[in-house]
């Protein structure tokens, strides 16, 4: 995906109110937990399944209540972004993985990683390390 449309997508989903059941803003400058990443994975597939959307986004480097860009050194390469995709594909469901993790520098010259999470296959929800995760007000097992 080019550069101009991973901005355009971000643009739309800095644009959200707030954050939606298939959306969810992380600032993650430095570092961000394996397993919780693998949670708000199955929690954002679940969901993309049940809202019938294309895909969910995990985006890291943002601000979640300004939705301000702030930038993020989250695997700051991308052997580490790829290894990263295979730890998770590793404890989930029918081994469900991101289809793809992006790095836009953004407009004001931020890093900001982007997560595009597939929706669960119908009628398969994806557990991550044999729990199950939906979107509510907080993330919760299912």
């Amino acid at each position: 995906m080019t550069a101009e449309k991973l901005t355009s997508i971000l643009d739309s989903l800095l644009s959200l109110p707030a954050e939606t059941e298939v959306v969810e803003f992380k600032r993650a400058e430095r570092n961000f937990d394996d397993r919780d990443l693998g949670q708000y994975f199955s929690a954002l597939s679940n969901e993309a399944n049940l809202k019938e959307k294309d895909c969910a986004w995990l985006i890291f480097g943002i601000e979640n209540k300004s939705h301000e860009v702030v930038g993020s050194q989250y695997k700051n390469s991308r052997p580490a972004l790829d290894a990263i995709k295979k730890k998770i594909a590793d404890q989930t469901t029918g081994r469900h993985t991101f289809v793809e993790i992006y790095e836009l520098l953004y407009r004001n010259g931020k890093r900001v990683v982007m997560f595009q999470i597939p929706p669960a296959p119908q009628g398969i929800p994806i557990a991550f390390q044999d729990h199950y995760y939906g979107r509510a007000k907080y993330m919760t097992k299912i």
